[in-house]
C-alpha cells in the first residue's frame, strides 16, 4: 500500500484538491473516477498522464472508475478550446469507445478484487432521461451565475459559447453525481483544465444531498507542458496515438527518446513507474555522462514496454541501431524478414529488377541507373560520393565507385544504402 497523495506530489503530478480530500484516502478505501472523451478512436500521450492517476490510485489501493463519455462526447468539452468542436455520429462514437476501452485495460486491474478497476459509459443513464427530467433532476440546483464563473466558460464568452457546451460543466457534474448514488464514487480526478467541470459535480452532489456530510471531493494533475512552456504530447506529424496503427511502437519509442534533457526529470516521473530511488540513481548517472542520454533511456523503455510490448520495444531498439545508431553487418542479418517492412517504413524505397542488375557493371551504376536516380541523380554524383567516404552499404564504407557488384542481399532481396545519415533501402525483385 502507498500513500496515494504523497506519490502524487513527490512525481509533481498533484495540482490542486479540494479540503478534505488527503483525510477521505488515508482514512478508507475510496471509489474514484476520471473521465475520457471519445472525440477519438484512441488515446494518445496526453491522455496518458490522467490515466497514470488511475494507476497510482489503484495501487494506493482503492477503486478505479473510467467514464467514457458516450453521451457528453456527442457535445465536447469547451475546457480549452477557442471554437465548438464538430458533432460526431453515434456510430463513429461507438467505434471510438470501444477503442479506448481495449486501451484502458492495459493499464488498470480489473480483476483484483474489492478495488477491481470498472469502465462506465454515461451514455447508459443519459439515453433514458428527458430535457425536462434532467432541469428538474440537475437545472434547478446550479445557478448560472455559479457556471459562469468557471474559466472554461467565461474565456469562451468573449468568442462566442453555444448553449450546447454551456451545459457540458451540468452534464459532467451529473455525471459524478450519478457515480456518487449507484456506485459509491467519492472522488473525481482530471487534468487541472478540469477543475472547473470537477467542482460543478461536487457541488451539485452537496446541494441535492442538503449537506456537507455527503461529501464528494476534487483532485486535479498539472497539465504537461515541455521546459518552454509549449504543450506536450505532439511530434511533427501530430498527436503521438497509443494505437500502434495511429503511431507506430517504433514512432512511440522514438518520441521518448528524443525527449529533451530538460524535460526529462518530469516526463520520467509522470509516466513511468520508477520509484523515487530508481528515478533519483537515473538523474545521477545522467547527469555524470548526459551524451549517453540515461533518462531518455529509461523513460522510453518502460512507457513504451508498458503501451505496447517488450517485444515491439526491442523491435524499436534494433530500428533505432539499424537507421541512427552504430548497428553492423551481423545486426542487418538479425533482421527477420518479417521485421523489415517495420523497420525500414518511411525510408525511401527503390524496386530494381534483375534486367536492371544485369546491366549494372559496377557499384557507380547500381546507386545511379539502377536505382533511376533515386539514390543519386547521376553516375557523376554516385562516383564523387563513393570517393569521398560518404557512402555505406549495408553498414560498411565503400570507397572504390569501380567495385564489382560483388554485395551480400540481405535476405536475398534488400540492400541498405546509407548516404551520410539518411537511409534507402533498395530492393531486389
Amino acid at each position: 500500500m502507498i500513500n496515494f497523495i504523497e506519490e502524487l506530489r513527490w512525481r509533481g503530478m498533484l495540482q490542486d484538491m479540494m479540503p478534505g480530500t488527503e483525510e477521505q484516502l488515508t482514512t478508507e478505501m475510496t471509489a474514484g473516477y476520471i473521465g475520457f472523451d471519445p472525440t477519438a478512436a484512441s488515446l494518445h500521450i496526453g491522455n496518458l498522464a490522467t490515466i497514470m492517476l488511475l494507476v497510482h490510485f489503484q495501487r494506493a489501493g482503492h477503486k478505479p472508475f473510467a467514464l467514457v463519455g458516450g453521451a457528453t462526447g456527442m457535445i465536447g468539452d469547451p475546457s480549452g478550446k477557442t471554437a465548438e468542436r464538430e458533432f460526431l455520429s453515434e456510430d463513429t462514437l461507438r467505434i471510438n469507445q470501444e477503442g479506448i476501452r481495449n486501451q484502458l485495460t492495459k493499464f488498470l486491474d480489473f480483476e483484483s478484487g474489492a478495488n477491481s478497476a470498472e469502465m462506465v459509459n454515461n451514455y447508459d443513464w443519459f439515453k433514458d432521461i428527458s430535457f425536462l427530467g434532467f432541469m428538474r433532476e440537475a437545472g434547478k440546483h446550479i445557478t448560472v451565475n455559479y457556471m459562469t464563473a468557471k474559466d472554461s466558460v467565461k474565456k469562451r464568452l468573449e468568442t462566442g459559447l453555444s448553449f450546447t457546451e454551456f451545459s457540458y460543466q451540468l452534464l459532467q457534474g451529473y455525471d459524478f453525481y450519478h457515480l456518487y448514488k449507484n456506485k459509491g464514487v467519492r472522488l473525481q480526478m482530471g487534468g487541472s483544465d478540469q477543475w472547473g467541470n470537477i467542482t460543478t459535480g461536487t457541488e451539485l452532489i452537496r446541494r441535492k444531498e442538503g449537506g456537507e456530510e455527503y461529501q464528494a471531493f476534487a483532485l486535479t494533475t498539472p497539465l504537461v507542458t515541455k521546459s518552454d512552456g509549449t504543450k506536450f504530447g505532439k511530434s511533427e506529424s501530430g498527436n503521438v496515438w497509443l494505437d500502434p496503427k495511429l503511431t507506430t511502437p517504433y514512432q512511440f519509442y522514438q518520441f521518448w527518446i528524443n525527449a529533451a534533457d530538460e524535460d526529462c526529470g518530469r516526463l520520467i516521473r509522470v509516466f513511468t513507474l520508477l520509484s523515487r530511488e530508481e528515478i533519483e540513481e537515473l538523474e545521477r548517472q545522467h547527469a555524470e555522462a548526459p551524451h549517453l542520454r540515461i533518462l531518455q533511456k529509461a523513460l522510453a523503455k518502460d512507457v513504451t514496454v508498458r503501451v505496447h510490448s517488450q517485444a515491439d520495444y526491442d523491435l524499436a531498439v534494433k530500428a533505432s541501431e539499424v537507421l541512427y545508431g552504430k548497428a553492423t553487418i551481423d545486426t542487418l542479418r538479425s533482421i527477420r524478414v518479417d521485421e523489415f517492412e517495420v523497420i525500414f517504413e518511411g525510408v525511401p524505397q527503390t524496386e530494381i529488377s534483375d534486367n536492371e542488375l544485369e546491366n549494372c557493371k559496377d557499384l557507380t551504376d547500381l546507386l545511379s541507373v539502377a536505382s533511376r536516380g533515386e539514390v543519386y541523380a547521376s553516375k557523376g554524383e554516385a562516383r564523387r560520393a563513393i570517393t569521398q567516404n560518404a557512402v555505406s552499404i549495408n553498414k560498411a564504407k565503400v570507397t572504390n565507385p569501380a567495385a564489382p557488384l560483388e554485395l551480400e542481399w540481405l535476405q536475398e532481396r534488400y540492400l541498405l544504402v546509407s548516404k551520410g545519415k539518411k537511409n534507402h533501402l533498395l530492393k531486389r525483385i
